[in-house]
């Protein structure tokens, strides 16, 4: 069975899997990126789990390559350019010392744009030609395809919409220090601070009055809110109409058929869906009212990411086909 290698690098986890050429993910797993702070040692527990997973595969695995999705990527260059939530700082050429330890292609790129690739090979954007996808998880990231094609940028990276100067409110700093950026308003990390600034901002009463920053968590606000808290309700609301804004700035640069959002904020559900939609059409141009869709993904969480670095050599090679 023709395999690719899926790995997905991020702040917290490194996960990786193999998966086939209709997207179907084999023995996955992962690990601590965090445990790995010498950058040798990662590549060889990169290494060792691989060899692990092929093992437990059996025989019957042909590896065709390996893709890869992390922060600050480049595609063109093959390297991680000073991720913020990574240890490893400056340049690193992520792509020449795997392929020290790989005998086989290897592919990187942004993970936003990885996601978007696994979505049309994979997911719900297979009949799209024009479409965005949102990661909001920690930060928030985007993948852009327009006429049928990844946007990838001069330099690889296209689609640091995250980092896009909103001039909001206080102006918090984004994690590549854009005062006012995006992603530090929509995205989990981005909610956490709306809850603090809306119990500075009313004095209603709040669960959160007694939960420090660094013990509050997405799920806490999403189940504050079912249960009917103003302040987790003013945060959810807060966050949807700057990011409805933002998709409505966006939809004007290639006007996608849809928006489709993946990641841990997303998980929130009705409470930043409902109002998402409620503000989105209201700031959109007059000519694109009621054609842009809102969409989840369709790929299953656990493994989308792994799905979506994989699909970096998998489009290769349906290329190959044509």
């Amino acid at each position: 069975m023709d395999l690719v290698i899926g790995i997905d690098i991020g702040g917290t986890k490194t996960k990786i899997g193999l998966v086939d050429e209709h997207g179907e993910c084999y023995e996955k797993t992962f690990f601590r990126t965090k445990e790995y702070p010498n950058l040798d040692n990662f590549l060889d527990k990169i290494k060792s789990t691989v060899d692990e997973l092929l093992e437990n595969f059996g025989d019957d695995a042909n590896i065709i390559g390996c893709g890869i999705g992390a922060p600050n990527a480049s595609s063109k260059n093959g390297t991680i350019e000073s991720a913020s939530n990574l240890a490893w700082k400056g340049s690193v050429p992520l792509v020449k010392l795997l392929k020290q330890r790989f005998d086989m292609p290897i592919r990187i790129m942004n993970d936003a744009s990885a996601a978007a690739l696994g979505e049309m090979l994979f997911g719900g954007a297979k009949a799209m030609t024009d479409f965005i996808v949102i990661t909001l998880g920690t930060g928030f990231g985007a993948g852009i395809v327009a006429n049928g094609q990844l946007i990838d940028g001069y330099d690889g990276f296209a689609g640091e919409l995250g980092h896009v100067d909103m001039t909001i409110g206080d102006g918090r700093l984004t994690g590549l220090g854009v005062k006012g950026g995006l992603e530090a308003y929509v995205s989990a990390t981005g909610l956490k601070r709306t809850v603090m600034y809306m119990q500075s901002k009313y004095l209603v009463d709040s669960r959160f009055r007694d939960i420090a920053y660094n013990d509050l968590h997405g799920e806490d606000i999403t189940q504050a809110a079912e249960e009917g808290d103003e302040i987790a309700l003013k945060a959810f609301d807060y966050t949807a109409r700057i990011m409805a804004q933002a998709l409505a700035n966006f939809t004007a640069f290639t006007q996608p058929e849809a928006f489709i959002l993946m990641g841990g904020l997303t998980n929130s559900g009705k409470w930043i869906m409902t109002p998402l939609e409620k503000y989105f059409n209201g700031f959109l141009l007059d000519v694109y009212k009621g054609k842009v869709k809102l969409l989840h993904s369709s790929m299953e969480g656990k493994t989308a990411a792994i799905c979506g670095a994989a699909a970096l050599i998998w489009e290769n090679e349906k290329k190959k086909q044509l």
